[in-house]
């Protein structure tokens, strides 16, 4: 005993020696009633100063897990109810079986978690599955001179409770801020969120199902995919084009069945990266309005344009309607650590989804919104995008590169954002193709993951912005060379392969 004792830095040595003889307490190594050992012996034992144990075993009789007798010395309290009761512990017979008592629900959101099945990154894999920001690029300088301005005004408040609809400053300045992008905001009103999926999945829950179907584009943000079947949606998923989604395939579908709203992603879309030309909006927004289907608009990687002009979103066309519910982050921009998204929408709307929010978890952390707020409100947010996309632009031309010379795709896109989106010819297996290449040390996000139908097994997303220059190369050259090898394997001629378009 006392011989696994470890030290670990940054922590006060008598808390962890408090907490080590806690646990030996607890588990009952250290039976109640018996005497603890004394100071000196137990400091040799560890390795620390007596003046430590002694704090340690103060603090262990302050919380009720010793007691002292005068000349005796220390001893360990009875601190279980079970063990002091007589009380036999249950054995396996008696444990309760948790997947028999847990709700379809629940059952369900591990059914759809991908995380807990995806292939997990040993050390040293080039691992393209990831579109966060590069924390490499975050200025923490800023952050910093933000969390001392906003903590110097109104620290005390920051650390107590706050709103439901969230922290007033952030509001003012994101409502400018989506004034600024087009969006008429007379009438509209907005609720902070923690990050995009609370917004979704609030949203959703304030919507009444009346058909139980919704429209988007097909592939689509696999999480998107997740929530909307955990609330119950049918999915009826529109296939994409190179300016984005089939017109003439929406127009259809609407014809065909009734809706209760869309899910879409117009620029830099989640996993196409494609950007819906202006036109298929201007029509996109007709047909909507034409059917009465409200849209659920997800922001995503609006700021993280690298050429074209700006593409006003859907919630700017809608004008004075309210038919358009804007979900947006700074998360694939900023800082995803902060949790701080915004749903922008109708009036009434919004006051609804406070009292969702409200009755889920009170209120999204007011320190991440007002961290926010000052760092927006400091000027830093376009001194940040200028060198943000300058160095992912270079990356994606990089990226762009390195796949148009080393790998045999049939179509390749993505107009900006922090991924590409490759697909091979029918009936080549990228799942397949991901075990051959997590074997050589590179893995990426298979493409099924995010379409709606159960097509896409010849798909695949690469995610590059937090990938090193020589690493995408690396890891691209492999890809392309495994995929070369599993055409030869199916009988066919890697050698004559030509992407077909982009």
């Amino acid at each position: 005993m006392f011989n696994d004792f470890k030290l670990a830095e940054g922590r006060p040595v008598y808390l962890q020696v408090k907490d080590y003889m806690k646990r030996l307490i607890v588990q009952g190594a250290l039976q109640a009633d018996r005497r603890l050992p004394a100071t000196r012996e137990l400091a040799g034992l560890l390795g620390v100063s007596r003046n430590t144990v002694i704090s340690a075993y103060a603090e262990l009789e302050e919380d009720g897990f010793a007691y002292t007798v005068q000349g005796k010395g220390s001893f360990a309290a009875a601190v279980s109810p079970v063990r002091a009761a007589g009380i036999p512990e249950a054995d396996d017979g008696r444990k309760l079986d948790w997947t028999e008592r847990v709700s379809e629900y629940a059952r369900l959101a591990e059914e759809l978690d991908l995380m807990k099945r995806g292939i997990r990154a040993a050390k040293g894999t080039i691992s393209f599955t990831s579109i966060a920001p590069d924390e490499k690029l975050f200025d923490l300088d800023s952050v910093k001179r933000a969390f001392s301005d906003r903590m110097a005004v109104e620290g005390n408040v920051l650390l107590n409770y706050g709103y439901a609809k969230g922290y007033k400053p952030l509001i003012d300045y994101l409502m400018d801020y989506m004034a600024r992008k087009g969006v008429d905001t007379q009438d509209k009103d907005m609720l902070i969120t923690s990050g995009f999926t609370e917004g979704f999945d609030i949203v959703l829950s304030a919507i009444r199902k009346k058909s139980g179907t919704v429209l988007c584009e097909n592939p689509t943000h696999n999480t998107a995919i997740k929530i909307l079947k955990l609330h119950g949606f049918e999915i009826k998923g529109i296939a994409m084009e190179p300016d984005g989604i089939s017109i003439d395939g929406l127009e259809q579908a609407l014809g065909e069945e009734a809706y209760d709203l869309a899910y879409l992603v117009p620029s830099y879309h989640n996993p196409t990266g494609i950007v819906t030309s202006l036109q298929k909006r201007l029509e996109l927004m007709t047909l909507m309005n034409r059917y009465r289907i409200p849209i659920i608009e997800d922001g995503f990687n609006e700021e993280l344009r690298y050429s074209g002009s700006h593409v006003a979103p859907l919630a700017a066309m809608a004008g004075a309607g309210n038919g358009v519910i804007y979900i947006g982050s700074f998360s694939k921009v900023l800082f995803p650590g902060l949790r701080v998204g915004w749903v922008l929408a109708d009036r009434r709307l919004i006051g609804i989804l406070e009292s969702i929010k409200r009755a889920r978890n009170i209120h999204t952390s007011t320190l991440d919104q007002s961290l926010l707020y000052q760092y927006l409100h400091n000027g830093n947010l376009e001194k940040y995008l200028r060198r943000a996309r300058a160095e992912y632009k270079r990356k994606y031309e990089w990226t762009l590169a390195c796949c148009r010379e080393l790998v045999p795709y049939s179509t390749l896109s993505g107009d900006g954002g922090l991924h590409l989106f490759m697909a091979f010819e029918q009936g080549f297996d990228t799942r397949e193709l991901l075990a051959a290449c997590s074997d050589k040390g590179v893995i990426f996000t298979p493409g099924d993951n995010f379409y709606t139908d159960g097509t896409g097994g010849n798909t695949l997303r690469l995610g590059f912005s937090r990938v090193a220059d020589e690493d995408i190369r690396k890891g691209i050259a492999i890809i392309g060379e495994a995929a070369r090898e599993l055409m030869n394997g199916h009988g066919k001629n890697s050698g004559s392969w030509r992407p077909q378009n982009e």
